[in-house]
């Protein structure tokens, strides 16, 4: 009996699509053994070998050391030495995380031979609970573009659509794009001003930013240093929630990290959103939004209040526009101050579309920086007194569903609805909450206070127990 149970299991098993498999309940598999980390390793880079000619999510692969990293797992766990729940589940990083020994470009041909000398402290985190690295994704170069393109190194395409290139967002392009092809179960951004949230909301998933502090940026390729923030990218908000509790704490080589006490968001998320009031957007940002857009975002809000959510109205004493003017100036003459010797130099193979947004930095005086950097502490006030008795401010994440490449307007940001949360550090969480008459699916974009990670979590869990849209994939792909 006990041998006829032991090979249907495997049985079931060998039918399952491993890379379909949510993070939460792989981990269960794996430590239960009814799955190895080499079958699920051996999963995604065959998948990533058949799909990534096209989808051109990853900068380089690790396969040889993925195998081997997976096969010391399954050693360890069979031999009941498991280092924790996430031990053997394979994770991406983006193009900006070091890991010794491997090259770091930041997404620029400036610096292909770019070794890195030292690992990240996330990345150390991550590999030190058993997660296997499959590789680096693309960025936008410097992560300086929040439509994910890159002119030299190539453009992640959007899986929604095979046909036609569609924005995959940006900069954290080619995690969005890996997460949402099933090439990897999840995958790290960094946000500066919208770069996890952006590629969350045209690819399908979900993504959080977090808060300044909240996950060290040592070894981490800057652009505005001010700003940056690494975040958590997976299909489900419990998914991200697990990915950001292994990413989080202090970090002796970070002293932004330093104070902020380690917090667990796993039992507060399960507490619902009855009694929970949630702010609307004010009517005056709603004109920036497509109409299929405004409809999904109507759509979330009526559903939480179904759940028993309370919904406010809120009334700010600033624009997104004019926040994100502000935070624009910050990552311009950080990043200038950072990379002006390629900036300035016209024989450096950079991108041209990235060179001239960060060459503004140029013009940003130490006066007007500074000014940008006191408005912050007031406009951070402010907000807080808009707030006083709500728990989040609801927006959508993008204006519009993915657009098509050729319809990409580069003097622009598609930033509008994100970069606010960066400039006065805030935590956001974009998470699917519709698919759009276009077939492309819509976002919804959670924003709670600094450090209130656990509440974004919260309404998001319970906004996605209520229906399935982070479960619809992209039609297009292949199951396999």
């Amino acid at each position: 009996m006990h041998r006829n149970h032991a090979t249907n299991q495997r049985n079931i098993m060998s039918q399952l699509d491993l890379t379909q498999v949510p993070v939460h309940q792989l981990s269960q598999l794996l430590q239960s053994r009814k799955l190895s980390p080499v079958e699920v390793t051996d999963a995604y880079l065959t998948k990533i070998n058949r799909q990534d000619d096209k989808l051109h999510a990853f900068v380089e692969v690790y396969a040889d050391d993925a195998r081997l990293a997976a096969r010391g797992a399954e050693a360890a766990i069979r031999a009941g030495h498991s280092v924790g729940p996430l031990h053997g589940v394979p994770i991406a990083l983006k193009d900006l995380i070091e890991l010794e020994g491997k090259i770091v470009t930041g997404g620029s041909e400036a610096l292909t031979s770019n070794c890195a000398t030292r690992t990240a402290t996330l990345a150390k985190k991550l590999m030190a609970q058993g997660m296997i690295v499959l590789g680096k994704t693309h960025t936008v170069e410097f992560a300086m573009g929040g439509w994910g393109t890159n002119s030299l190194r190539g453009t992640p395409w959007n899986p929604w659509d095979l046909q036609r290139a569609r924005t995959p967002g940006g900069s954290s392009s080619g995690s969005g794009v890996a997460v949402a092809a099933g090439l990897v179960p999840w995958a790290v951004g960094t946000d500066t001003g919208g770069s996890v949230r952006l590629p969350a909301s045209w690819c399908g998933i979900t993504g959080l930013k977090t808060s300044i502090g909240r996950i060290s940026t040592y070894g981490v390729l800057p652009l505005s240093p001010s700003l940056d923030t690494p975040g958590p990218m997976a299909r489900s908000v419990e998914d991200v929630a697990l990915l950001y509790v292994a990413m989080q704490g202090n970090d002796p080589l970070d002293p932004l990290t330093n104070g902020l006490p380690y917090t667990d968001p796993m039992t507060i998320m399960q507490r619902g959103v009855r009694g929970v009031r949630i702010a609307r957007m004010p009517e005056t940002e709603r004109q920036y939004a497509s109409a299929d857009v405004l409809a999904a975002y109507d759509r979330s809000l009526s559903e939480l209040e179904m759940l028993g959510a309370e919904i406010v109205e809120i009334k700010l004493p600033f624009l997104f526009a004019d926040v994100a003017a502000f935070n624009l100036r910050i990552m311009a003459a950080e990043s200038y101050e950072l990379y002006h010797r390629l900036i300035d130099d016209e024989k450096a193979p950079l991108d041209p579309h990235v060179r001239p947004r960060i060459a503004n930095g140029r013009s940003v005086t130490a006066q007007a920086y500074i000014d940008a950097l006191r408005m912050r502490d007031v406009m951070k006030a402010q907000f807080s007194v808009a707030l006083e008795g709500i728990d989040a401010l609801l927006t959508p994440t993008t204006m519009t569903t993915a657009l098509p490449l050729e319809d990409v307007d580069q003097s622009k940001a598609p930033a509008h609805y994100t970069r606010f949360a960066n400039y006065l550090n805030l935590c956001a969480l974009a998470l699917p909450n519709g698919i759009a008459p276009d077939g492309l699916p819509t976002s919804l974009q959670i924003v709670c206070r600094a450090n209130d990670e656990s509440m974004a979590l919260r309404i998001g869990w319970a906004y996605q127990n209520s229906n399935d849209w982070h479960l619809r994939r992209p039609s297009a792909i292949e199951v396999a």
